[in-house]
């Protein structure tokens, strides 16, 4: 039995049994408004890696969802434009007949009724819902969407709206890439805090992703570190030096090392020493050496290696010179870490000493003391601490001298004539004085 007041009001007022078809128009376009709001929010918040992987898993809608989100342009003006139809009809119907029922206060009503139904019932609960369940709510909706927006009507709305914008914008419909380096990076960062992916290989992805973006320069061996042999040496001579290197490759040069005519390998050596040929030249045993520029990106070396076979190249600098060395072992490294076998001698690349204090290798690279101590010490002009220490003092330091950049504290901590291979880096203090920074550190 209906309310006597409601009932009152309805038998005063112009009702008319047509206007139920009015308020189940109403209510179907509410409802198709709050789905599309639904695919609004699920499909944009989906990225076509996540539509890829639900497609491999076979999920029902997977399909659909694919299509629409590897072309987001094509859909969301269909979808905005019907959200705005349903919900301008509905709202206007809705005052039509508050105005007939409720007369004057019918205005008060109706405004009430959009604010609090539309926008809860047809924005607000659906969007939430799809921002705590977008997988869920994108596969629910991507085949009747995909279906809506097929249609042809609505496809050619649709591709007018589109060319409106093109036009607004320029012309211009060029996407921009949908995952930039830093949005994969800080991916794999929130996945290690949600305990998705392990710390270890959150280490992997950020490796792989820097890879792409490394020089050769910023791995090689460098020239003053090269252990190579004269031409003119025995086979004996050589495979003595290497022997006692740990390596079984070497360089061979004739006069010095600019001059690199070719590669020594311990196996032909050794080969040479059994059949009584250890008196030859070590020049008439070598293999033909690969040379590469300094510039070269490592994982374009790294197919190069892996196609033209080879594990060692000679890296030139810009005039030709020999600037240094670089292996496939230094490749490897670059994606999974140092590689020590139990021949290797060299000193660790960092040694955590305590109260915040750190002796790194001259030949770290200064991005990665950056990530290590979570500061920012300039890098334009240099790839090491070496080079970043060498460019503020203007000298070479001698052992124990200091220098203050930015934070930090650098110190010369084992200096062998013109050269020194370890630096410690420590907190700085009041008392440290700033020195005159180049154009390129004062930079930074």
């Amino acid at each position: 039995m209906m309310p006597v007041g409601l009932g009152n009001v309805l038998a005063t007022s112009r009702f008319k049994a047509g206007d139920w078809l009015l308020v189940a128009l109403v209510l179907l376009l509410l409802g198709f408004a709050a789905l599309l709001a639904l695919a609004e929010t699920s499909l944009v918040r989906t990225s076509r890696a996540k539509a890829l992987s639900l497609r491999e898993e076979g999920r029902r809608g997977a399909r659909e969802l694919l299509s629409l989100v590897e072309h987001p342009e094509e859909f969301l003006n269909g979808v905005l434009l019907l959200v705005l139809v349903c919900q301008l009809v509905a709202a206007t119907l809705v005052g039509v007949l508050s105005d007939q029922w409720f007369g004057a206060v019918g205005v008060a009503i109706a405004a009430v009724f959009e604010v609090v139904v539309i926008f809860v019932m047809a924005e607000a609960i659906p969007k939430n819902w799809a921002v705590r369940n977008p997988e869920r709510a994108a596969l629910l909706v991507a085949p009747p969407v995909a279906a809506v927006v097929g249609f042809w009507p609505v496809r050619m709305m649709s591709a007018g709206l589109i060319g409106l914008a093109d036009l607004l914008m320029g012309g211009s419909r060029k996407a921009e890439a949908a995952v930039s380096e830093s949005e994969l990076l800080a991916m794999a960062d929130v996945a290690v805090e949600e305990e998705v992916i392990a710390t270890e290989e959150r280490a992997l992805i950020h490796s792989i992703i820097e890879f792409g973006d490394t020089v050769v320069r910023e791995v090689m061996v460098p020239r003053p570190d090269m252990c190579t042999i004269e031409s003119a040496a025995t086979v004996s001579e050589a495979l003595g030096t290497a022997m006692a290197a740990g390596y079984s490759r070497l360089p061979v040069h004739t006069g010095n090392v600019d001059d690199v005519i070719g590669i020594a390998y311990a196996k032909d050596l050794i080969r040479a020493e059994r059949e009584k040929l250890g008196q030859d030249p070590v020049s008439a045993h070598v293999r033909p050496a690969h040379f590469v520029p300094e510039t070269k990106r490592v994982a374009a070396l790294m197919r190069e290696m892996q196609e033209q076979q080879y594990h060692q190249a000679i890296v030139v600098d810009e005039y030709g010179g020999t600037a240094g060395l670089v292996t496939l072992e230094d490749l490897i490294e670059e994606l999974v870490g140092e590689i020590v076998d139990e021949f290797d001698t060299e000193d660790p690349p960092v040694v955590r000493l305590g109260n915040g204090e750190v002796s790194v290798s001259s030949r770290l690279a200064v991005d990665e003391l950056n990530d290590l101590l979570g500061v920012q010490l300039p890098t334009e002009g240099w790839d090491t601490v070496g080079g970043l220490l060498l460019d503020v003092l203007g000298h070479v330091p001698a052992e124990g001298e200091r220098v203050r950049v930015g934070g930090l504290v650098l110190v010369a901590e084992r200096v062998q004539g013109n050269r020194f291979s370890r630096v410690k880096v420590l907190p700085a203090e009041d008392g440290d004085p700033s020195p005159k920074l180049s154009h390129k550190a004062s930079d930074g």
